[in-house]
C-alpha cells in the first residue's frame, strides 16, 4: 500500500445488522456499505454477534441455511453483543477517529446500546460541542409497527443526541421531529432487492394467482385479504413467509376455512433469496394489503419481476403504484374496496393488461441520490446547509433540500480533492491500449488505490478508467480542472467518481440501451472537452460508429473521445474483430478524430502481442483447464483527439 491518503474519501462507520441476520433492514445496511465504498469512502460495517433476545423477535433471527440475501460487505466486524455492554464501550472507542458514524436503528430497546457506542466515540451534536464524529441515525421505522410502553422515550433520548436523522417517508419525518430530532432528512428508500434476475413468467389458464410474500405480521393485513377472498371465488392465493406469533396463527386458521379449500396455499417459513424469482414467475399479482406502512421494497421487487401490485394506499405505495395502470390501490381497512379490486383481478385478461404495463425499476439512480444525501450529512460542512440555527428541522424531501445536499457534497469534494499530476501516472498507463491479461487489470486497480483514487471493486473497469483519467490530465487539463466532461459509462464505472475526486464536475448520463445517446446528448456544437463511454457501459460493434459521429460535432478542438470496445472473434454481433480496428480508426480520422498513441500501427501491434501473450498463458495451463476463447484480453481502449 502507498502512503498516499485518499483525501477525497470520508471515514465512515455504519453500525447495524448484516448477514447472517435476515430481513430488509440487514439487506439495506449491507448494500449501503457497498454503495458508500463504491462512491470512494473508507467504510467499516460494525455489526452484531448477538443482536437482541428472542423475547423481542418470535422467530429465527438468522438466514436459514447460511446463504446471504445480498453480497456480504468485506470490511465487516461483528464486535457488538446485546448481552455484553462492555462491547458497546470498547467498540465506540475504536470509532473516535471516524468522520461520521451512521447508526441503523432497528427497535427502540436497541437505543441504549447505540447511545453507548456513540458516547464512547465522543459523539455529541456538532452544533453544540463541535467535537467527535458526526452522527447520523437511519430510522426505517421511527416507532415499531407493534409499539410497546417506553418506545417513544427511547427514541426521544436517541434523536436528541445525534446530528441528523434519515427517514424514508413524510409521515416518519414528522414523527421524528415530534420526538426531538433537530435535523430530519427524508430520502427515498433505494432498492436493495434480494434474489437473482427475473425468470420468464409461467403462464396458466386457471384463475388469477395472487402472492403474499414475506413475514406475516398484523400490520401487513394478510388476514384482511383472506376475508375478502371469501366473496371472490375465482382467485388463487399463495402465502409464503414466516408466521409471526398470534398474527401467523390467525392467518393459518383463516386459510383453513372450508370456503377457501383448494384456493389458498400456505408455505410457512423464511423465503430464501434464491427462491424469489421462481416464486414470482409462477404468480400473476403481488398483494400488499397493509393496514399501515412506512416505506417498503416490495413494489420495486414486484416491478423487477414483472408483476402488477394490489396495495393499500399507505406508506410509499401510493407513489409507487399507478392505480389502474400497473396495479390497483385501495384504502386501508376497506373490505368493500378490497373485494371490488379482487373482482377486477379475477378477470385474467385485466390482470394480464396490468402486467403488460409494468416497467422495471431504476436500480441505480435512487442509490446515487441516497449516497449524496448521506455524504452531505456526514460532511462537517453540512451544518452550513441549515443556516445560522442548526437546531431548526429542515422540511424533508423538498427540491430545495435535495439541491442543498448536492451542493454540500460538491463543496466537500472540491475542498478535499486530490492533487494528481500527469507525472503521477507511469508510462504503461496509455490513452489507447489493449487489456491483455487479468494481471494487467489488477495492476491498474492497485495503482489507482495507491494514487488515492476512490475504490473500485471491478478491476477491468479500473483499468478502463485509469487510462481515461490519465488521458484527461495529460491532454485536456489546464490546471483549473475546468474541462467539460460527459460520461456515458454508467454508474458501475469509476471514471466519474475519479475525475470528480480530482476536482472536475462531470455530467453523468445513464444510457438505457445501444444507440440511445443521440436522444440523450443535447448540447451545442463544439461545446465539450471529453466524452467517455468505457467499461462496463462501453461501445459495442453496433454503436461505435454512432459514438464517433457524435463526438465529431460535440467535441471542441482538442477534445477527447474515450471508448472501450469488446474485442474478439466469438461474438461478432457485439464484439469487434482485430481486423476491424483499422477500419474504426480510419472512419474516425475521416471525421476529424485522430487516435492518441497510434504511432505506426502501435495499437494493432499491441493487439497482436496481447493475443500471443494470452495464447502462451492458455497453453501453459493444464489440458483440462484451458479456455477455448479465441482471445483472453477482451477489452480495447481507444482515445481520439478532435483536430
Amino acid at each position: 500500500m502507498s502512503d498516499r491518503d485518499n483525501s477525497a474519501a470520508l471515514r465512515l462507520a455504519v453500525v447495524g445488522p448484516t448477514h447472517p441476520y435476515k430481513g430488509g433492514v440487514a439487506s439495506h445496511t449491507t448494500e449501503l456499505c457497498h454503495e458508500l465504498a463504491e462512491a470512494g469512502h473508507d467504510v467499516t460495517l460494525v455489526s452484531w454477534s448477538h443482536l437482541y433476545p428472542s423475547l423481542l423477535y418470535p422467530g429465527e433471527q438468522a438466514v436459514p441455511g447460511g446463504a446471504p440475501d445480498v453480497e456480504p460487505f468485506p470490511r465487516t466486524i461483528r464486535a457488538l453483543s446485546w448481552a455484553r455492554p462492555d462491547t458497546w464501550i470498547r467498540t465506540g472507542r475504536r470509532l473516535r477517529d471516524m468522520d461520521a458514524i451512521i447508526v441503523v436503528h432497528v427497535i427502540p430497546p436497541g437505543v441504549p446500546s447505540n447511545l453507548a457506542v456513540l458516547r464512547a466515540a465522543g459523539v455529541g451534536r456538532t452544533s453544540s460541542s463541535g467535537k467527535g464524529p458526526r452522527s447520523i441515525v437511519i430510522a426505517h421505522n421511527v416507532l415499531p409497527h407493534e409499539s410497546r410502553p417506553g418506545d417513544r422515550q427511547f427514541m426521544d433520548s436517541l434523536f436528541r443526541r445525534v446530528d441528523s436523522v434519515v427517514v424514508h417517508s413524510d409521515s416518519q419525518a414528522k414523527l421524528a421531529t415530534e420526538l426531538g430530532a433537530a435535523h430530519v432528512r427524508e430520502l427515498d428508500l433505494p432498492p436493495h432487492l434480494p434474489g437473482g434476475p427475473p425468470e420468464p413468467h409461467v403462464e396458466s389458464k386457471g384463475p388469477t394467482r395472487l402472492l403474499a410474500l414475506g413475514i406475516v405480521r398484523d400490520y401487513k393485513g394478510v388476514d384482511l385479504l383472506l376475508d375478502a377472498m371469501l366473496d371472490v371465488p375465482d382467485l388463487r392465493l399463495t402465502i409464503a413467509g414466516e408466521m409471526w406469533g398470534d398474527s401467523g396463527r390467525r392467518v393459518k386458521e383463516l386459510a383453513a376455512d372450508p370456503r377457501l379449500a383448494d384456493r389458498v396455499e400456505v408455505h410457512s417459513g423464511y423465503v430464501p433469496a434464491d427462491r424469489i424469482a421462481s416464486l414470482m414467475a409462477r404468480h400473476d399479482v403481488l398483494t400488499l394489503t397493509y393496514r399501515h406502512a412506512t416505506a417498503s421494497q416490495n413494489v420495486l421487487m414486484a416491478r423487477r419481476h414483472g408483476l402488477p401490485v394490489l396495495a393499500t394506499h399507505v406508506g410509499t405505495f401510493g407513489g409507487q403504484v399507478r392505480d389502474g395502470v400497473d396495479g390497483l390501490l385501495v384504502p386501508p381497512n376497506d373490505r368493500d374496496a378490497l373485494v371490488s379490486a379482487l373482482e377486477k383481478l379475477s378477470d385474467r385478461a385485466y390482470a394480464g393488461q396490468l402486467r403488460s404495463e409494468v416497467r422495471p425499476p431504476d436500480l441505480s439512480g435512487p442509490w446515487a441520490h441516497y449516497v449524496g444525501g448521506i455524504e452531505a450529512l456526514a460532511s462537517a460542512e453540512s451544518d452550513a446547509s441549515l443556516g445560522d440555527d442548526a437546531s431548526v428541522a429542515v422540511p424533508p424531501d423538498t427540491a430545495v433540500q435535495r439541491a442543498k445536499d448536492l451542493v454540500t457534497a460538491a463543496r466537500l469534494r472540491r475542498r478535499r480533492r486530490l492533487t494528481l499530476r500527469p507525472a503521477d501516472f507511469p508510462e504503461w498507463v496509455r490513452a489507447s491500449d489493449v487489456l491483455a491479461l487479468d494481471t494487467d487489470a489488477l495492476d491498474a486497480q492497485a495503482l489507482a488505490r495507491d494514487l488515492g483514487l476512490p475504490r473500485s471493486s471491478d478491476a477491468v473497469a479500473a483499468w478502463s478508467a485509469l487510462g481515461a483519467v490519465a488521458a484527461v490530465l495529460r491532454i485536456r487539463d489546464d490546471g483549473r480542472r475546468g474541462a467539460v466532461i460527459v460520461d456515458e459509462s454508467g454508474t458501475k464505472s469509476p471514471f466519474s467518481r475519479w475525475v470528480r475526486a480530482l476536482g472536475f464536475e462531470p455530467v453523468e448520463l445513464e444510457l438505457t440501451g445501444r444507440r440511445t445517446s443521440v436522444e440523450v446528448l443535447d448540447v451545442d456544437t463544439a461545446s465539450l472537452d471529453v466524452i467517455a463511454r468505457i467499461h462496463p457501459g462501453g461501445c459495442g460493434a453496433e454503436d461505435i460508429d454512432h459514438a464517433v459521429g457524435q463526438a465529431s460535432w460535440a467535441l471542441n478542438s482538442g477534445g477527447l473521445l474515450i471508448v472501450t470496445l469488446p474485442i474478439g472473434e466469438d461474438d461478432p454481433e457485439w464484439a469487434i474483430s482485430p481486423a476491424d480496428v483499422r477500419g474504426i480508426i480510419a472512419r474516425a480520422d475521416d471525421l476529424g478524430l485522430v487516435l492518441v498513441g497510434d504511432f505506426d500501427g502501435d495499437v494493432t501491434d499491441r493487439i497482436r502481442e496481447a493475443s500471443a501473450s494470452a495464447r502462451e498463458v492458455r497453453e501453459a495451463q493444464p489440458e483440462g483447464r484451458r479456455s477455448g476463447a479465441a482471445t483472453a484480453y477482451g477489452i480495447l481502449r481507444l482515445t481520439f483527439r478532435r483536430k
